[in-house]
Formats: structure tokens, C-alpha cells, sequence
């Protein structure tokens, strides 16, 4: 695999480590660089990432919301229940001294317990699976998504978009297909 690297923002170059073992696939750097073009350049997305409340879920090493809080989040938190990408992300917060704006919460993403509204939310889990519209589901139950955030979510190319999902943004990366709404309130 690539180095895994921060790519702009205050830790721009910064190493990540990724987790040991198959069960996590790191979100492209190419992909990361397209989420954030977007985000960053979109009328519609003004404002999405300096300043905001990041959620980062099957967090894997942690790289899309250490790009944000590089790039002017105030915080993030990351969600894992795989115990390899709860280390690495642990240790890439601290390789990026983030402790005081990164939390870690180590749990399925589908039983989470009650959480805060976050305003820029991330999903990147396993391709096939039907994960995020469960994933949002569960989430949106237990309050970790605010009113009007913009999600952003790697699906893989053949996987079916659902139909509650109206589309700003999408992009095809490889095998990624990267998909980018605004959560209907």
C-alpha cells in the first residue's frame, strides 16, 4: 500500500498509520483529494469544513477526519468497532497532537448509543454491503447527525444508491464511488 498522508491544511505531509490486517481499506488519497475539492468549492457546501463538527464512521485510520480538522474543523469523532483501526487511529490523533479536538469511540456503528449533533458526516465502510443507509439510519436515531449536514459516503462503484439519497455531488474513483448529500432535516 502507499504511504498513507495528510494531504493539505496544517499537517499537510503528515504520515497516518494505517491498521494491521485486511478488514480495512483507506479511503484513496485521490478520493480524499476529490471529497475535498468539492467541499471546498461547491456553492452549496460554503462553510462545510472550517469550523465544523466532524463524524468520521468505519473510521478505518482515521484519515478523512484528520484531513478536516488539518484543513479547520474544530472537532471530529471517529467511529470503529475494528480493534486494529481504533489503534491506528488513536495514534495518528496523536502524531497529529489532536487529543483536545478528536474523540475515539470504539462501537458498532449500527448500535450506537446517544450522541452529538456533528455537521459534516463521513462513512466509508465495507463495499456491498448495504452499510450506510443503516449506518444513517442508526445514527440519525441516536442523534450523532445534525439537521442539514452534509454527508459524505464511498460506496463502491456497483453498489445501488438508495432512493431517499438526492445526490449534490458524485464521483467515480476506481473502484470508489464517492456521494455527497444534505441530510433532509
Amino acid at each position: 500500500m502507499a504511504s498513507l498522508r495528510i494531504i493539505a491544511g496544517a499537517w499537510r505531509g503528515r504520515t497516518l498509520t494505517a491498521p494491521d490486517g485486511l478488514t480495512t481499506r483507506p479511503t484513496a488519497s485521490r478520493v480524499r483529494q476529490a471529497l475535498f475539492d468539492v467541499l471546498l468549492h461547491a456553492p452549496w457546501a460554503e462553510g462545510a469544513v472550517e469550523g465544523s463538527a466532524v463524524l468520521d464512521v468505519f473510521a478505518g485510520s482515521g484519515a478523512l477526519g484528520l484531513e478536516a480538522l488539518s484543513r479547520g474543523a474544530d472537532s471530529a469523532t471517529f467511529i470503529d468497532n475494528d480493534r486494529a483501526a481504533s489503534d491506528a487511529i488513536r495514534r495518528n490523533i496523536a502524531a497529529c497532537k489532536a487529543t483536545d479536538r478528536a474523540t475515539l469511540v470504539t462501537a458498532d456503528a449500527l448500535a450506537l448509543p446517544q450522541g452529538k449533533p456533528h455537521t459534516l458526516v463521513f462513512l466509508d465502510p465495507p463495499y456491498g454491503l448495504d452499510l450506510i443507509p443503516r449506518a444513517i439510519a442508526s445514527l440519525s436515531k441516536a442523534g450523532w447527525i445534525a439537521p442539514d449536514a452534509l454527508i459524505a459516503a464511498e460506496f463502491g462503484r456497483t453498489d445501488l444508491l438508495p432512493e431517499t439519497i438526492m445526490p449534490l455531488a458524485e464521483r467515480l474513483h476506481g473502484a470508489a464511488r464517492l456521494v455527497i448529500w444534505r441530510q433532509k432535516r
